[in-house]
């Protein structure tokens, strides 16, 4: 007996039926972290061009009205995709998503004001580590996450109160606390979304313009979890300019 014969007696003995992915599954998944991988250089680059221009930095940081734009602007934009996925077409959707990396950089360039080189680049390591193990957990595990996703979901609406409250408190304890929590919360977050992402993608029959959307839309929801990750993990074991 060889080992696809096992695998359908093993398949037919849990569910009574075989499950097989699509022939498009394979290039989906890879179009969702070539778009995530994509978006995070973009970022990247963006951020470190606004902070070694004292210029564009002024304008976007010293500027309260071009920078709380640029962060409506992310949530238009981030509300926008997820919400239109279904009416946007491929490109708008795909520009939209590119503009997002964009302003998120230059809302990002002030950890280069705040924290050491050397520090931000350790961090970024430590949180693609992080992240790969915990997409990979996601990915592979054959346990159901959807209720951990749930809690996952209360959980992130708890740690946005917390932080705004904290903006007016302005309590380092509370901030620690914030920063361990939102760890905890994007790790786990990276795993049911990995899993999702899988699902949503598992049985699309075609790579038309419908399965490259859901592909795009599940980039982007991976994209925010590295990046919401990273900035968590920043604040633990950054090191601050002097």
């Amino acid at each position: 007996m060889d080992y696809k014969e096992f695998d359908r007696m093993v398949n037919e003995a849990e569910g009574g039926r075989t499950w097989a992915p699509s022939i498009s599954f394979p290039a989906l998944m890879r179009k969702v972290y070539v778009w995530m991988s994509l978006a995070m250089c973009i970022t990247g680059v963006t951020s470190y061009g606004v902070a070694t221009s004292p210029a564009i930095l002024q304008m976007v940081l010293g500027n309260q009205i071009v920078f709380w734009g640029l962060i409506i602007a992310e949530f238009a934009l981030v509300f926008g995709v997820s919400a239109m996925i279904n009416k946007l077409s491929l490109t708008t959707a795909t520009l939209m998503f590119i503009a997002y990396s964009v302003i998120n950089g230059a809302v990002l360039s002030s950890i280069f004001l705040v924290y050491t080189l050397s520090s931000i680049g350790q961090v970024f390591f430590i949180t693609a580590g992080t992240f790969a193990a915990m997409a990979l957990i996601g990915y592979t595990t054959k346990a159901d996450l959807t209720s951990l996703g749930k809690i996952l979901f209360m959980a992130l609406i708890g740690l946005i109160i917390a932080t705004v409250v904290n903006i007016f408190v302005g309590s380092t304890g509370m901030q620690t606390i914030i920063s361990y929590a939102g760890v905890l919360i994007f790790v786990g977050l990276t795993a049911y979304d990995s899993q999702k992402i899988k699902k949503m993608l598992y049985d699309q029959d075609s790579r038309d313009e419908g399965a490259q959307k859901l592909a795009l839309l599940g980039a982007l929801t991976l994209y925010l979890d590295f990046i919401n990750l990273f900035i968590y993990l920043l604040r633990i074991f950054g090191d601050r300019r002097e």
